[in-house]
């Protein structure tokens, strides 16, 4: 519900904002094409209570100076804030008629046509752009209208043409020309809050670096607007608040570029970002204290003004090139995000350097407005460096996962050892000696019976305490593993050894084995648990087998000094549910089996300060990898 109360009310600020042209109403126009007035005259004035009749006297003619446009705005004289400036409607036939006076430079603005005050417009703020619809009547044509031209700056005057035609075709003209701004403004404030409603329902570890990028588009966004006249224009009673959120969002703007750049690229060499993120803050919060102080009052502060101006070019000028270095310092160290946003940042800086250029080549009377569109780019490398941190932390955040549930299928195997140690340790001995006793006592008894039933049934008994005793063995081998007489073991000679025991029982199973052995390959351990150990993986590949099947078996060294042992076969393979249980205890896929085996062997193998890796595939084969340190001659 929260959410959608608040789109709603960004739906009713755009309404807002676009209702007053919206809602115009239609008239029946002519066809007449509009009128451009390009020759006007300029007089400067001194006394602040100089009337309409004072300058169309004829004793002041002589001031009067000839303008058109494409000349540059005339330079201020000392001490004067004022000036008048005339020309004269042409003749025309319009259901309609208006006047759209772009481009004119002043603060203070008062219309006069046939000596009667038609518009007027008056600031209590220093913004100095007008965009002016004016409407005009039929009895109007060929007057002439004067414009009196008051401002605090140093730049009065007229830059465009003035432009006669339908107030319903100048009306959407203007909106053509002037909604631009709006549009830019009003997008990005949208996309920064809409943003910011998505982040609130990400991981928090996020939230920094997120705030900072919706308030740095933001800021813009409010900058950009506040710039635009046709809000200054529309909403006259507002002009006061819509000037100072230009200052709101400057002041803004770079403690969150600065608080973006300290969560991505880290606080700077000595520390600096922070630092001067930390005074950012200081001077952002102290100014917009002062500007809303100054909205309450209503009263504009020209101390504020200076200081706020001195203020936003030297924390621009320190802040950017700060940046600048730093951002050059991790370019040279081949830092990624540093490289995306130094190419926003340059695509942005180079459309604005080639405009204003451009502008200076066309005598200043040029529309800065591509500099708008580069602050995409700068946009969207900030955005484009946050996703891959989001993603980066993803993945991270996916192979802790992954190593947690490793450790954690560790843990539990490691337990479960533990377990079956102490049940060994305490049990085996006195298992093993009343199973040697009972199968003397069944050898006995087999030997003095003559029915050849009651021998079979001393047999299968004895059999089955044999598979009994060796359990217990493997119970033993698993609860002691440590190696008391270790000497150094020629993987060859001992492979060859396992070689020549089991090639019988692979015949038997259909298979054959290959070996493919380096010479001079040593590792110390017990040679009788070593063998034991490589013995339960390789029966394990012969059970395996199908006809024509092969093990093959490779020894060698690898680049980490460790002695590499590969058994390979092409058996019935495993899935990876089956791969995961290996070396459990009482998991086996053998109708008799344990699993005690395997555990045996990945006992041996951990206790030669080596391990065991099986890789598989489903009617494809398995692979036993072993590694081993190396141990010298």
């Amino acid at each position: 519900m929260k959410v959608q109360r608040k789109f709603l009310m960004i739906f009713i600020f755009l309404l807002f904002i676009v209702t007053p042209f919206s809602a115009t109403a239609s008239y029946a126009i002519s066809n007449a094409p509009n009128t451009e007035i390009t020759d006007w005259e300029m007089m400067w004035e001194a006394d602040p209570s100089s009337t309409v009749q004072d300058a169309a006297s004829d004793s002041r003619a002589s001031e009067w100076q000839p303008f058109s446009y494409g000349d540059t705005l005339p330079v201020k004289p000392a001490n004067i804030q004022s000036a008048w400036l005339r020309f004269q409607l042409p003749d025309y036939d319009l259901a309609r008629p208006a006047l759209l006076i772009n481009k004119l430079t002043a603060k203070d603005v008062s219309i006069f046509i046939d000596n009667k005050l038609v518009y007027e417009s008056k600031r209590n703020y220093p913004f100095n752009k007008n965009e002016i619809i004016l409407s005009t009547t039929g009895t109007e044509a060929n007057h002439m209208v004067y414009i009196l031209l008051h401002t605090d700056s140093d730049w009065l005057g007229l830059k465009k043409p003035i432009i006669v035609g339908e107030e319903q075709s100048l009306s959407m003209l203007f909106m053509k020309k002037e909604m631009f701004d709006v549009f830019i403004g009003a997008s990005l404030l949208i996309i920064s809050l809409a943003m910011l409603l998505c982040f609130i329902f990400l991981n928090k570890s996020y939230l920094d670096g997120l705030n900072s990028l919706c308030i740095i588009i933001f800021s813009i966004g409010l900058m950009i607007l506040s710039l635009s006249p046709y809000l200054h224009m529309v909403y006259k009673e507002y002009g006061f608040i819509i000037y100072f959120m230009f200052d709101i969002g400057s002041n803004l703007l770079m403690p969150s570029v600065f608080f973006f750049f300290e969560k991505i690229f880290g606080k700077g060499p000595f520390g600096l970002i922070t630092r001067f993120r930390k005074l950012l803050v200081i001077v952002s919060t102290v100014l917009i204290g002062w500007s809303l102080s100054l909205l309450i009052a209503k009263k504009i502060s020209y101390f504020y003004i200076a200081f706020t101006t001195m203020s936003f070019s030297g924390i621009i000028l320190i802040g950017n090139g700060l940046l600048i270095v730093y951002l050059i310092r991790l370019c040279l160290q081949k830092n990624k995000e540093a490289i995306i946003i130094t190419i926003g940042f340059c695509v942005f800086a180079g459309i604005g350097v080639l405009e204003v250029i451009w502008y200076f080549i066309k005598g200043m009377n040029y529309d800065l407005f591509l500099w708008k569109w580069g602050i995409f780019s700068f946009i969207a490398a900030l955005i484009i460096i946050l996703a891959r941190r989001i993603l980066q932390n993803y993945e991270q955040v996916v192979s802790y996962s992954k190593q947690l549930e490793v450790f954690n299928n560790e843990l539990q195997r490691s337990e479960k050892m533990e377990i079956i140690s102490q049940l060994a340790a305490s049990v085996a001995h006195e298992v093993r000696n009343p199973l040697q006793v009972t199968r003397g006592f069944l050898q006995l008894l087999g030997e003095k019976s003559t029915n050849d039933k009651e021998k079979g049934y001393m047999v299968l008994a004895i059999d089955e305490l044999d598979r009994a005793s060796d359990i217990i063995t493997d119970f033993l081998t698993f609860a002691k593993p440590q190696l008391e007489h270790t000497t150094l073991l020629n993987i060859a000679e001992e492979i060859k050894k396992i070689e020549a025991i089991l090639v019988p029982l692979a015949t038997m199973q259909g298979g054959v084995i290959k070996v493919d052995l380096a010479s001079d390959l040593y590792v110390r351990g017990n040679s009788s648990k070593f063998k034991q150990a490589l013995i339960n993986i390789i029966k394990n590949s012969i059970e395996a087998l199908h006809k024509e099947g092969a093990i093959i078996i490779r020894a060698y060294q690898d680049e980490s000094q460790n002695v590499v042992i590969c058994i390979k076969d092409n058996g019935e393979g495993m899935n990876e549910a089956d791969l995961k249980k290996l070396g459990e205890p009482y998991y086996s896929k053998k109708t008799k089996g344990t699993g005690l085996g395997l555990m045996v062997t990945f006992r041996i193998i951990e206790v030669m300060q080596g391990k065991v890796e099986f890789i598989s595939t489903k009617g494809v084969g398995t692979e036993a990898i072993i590694q081993i340190p190396l141990a010298n001659k």
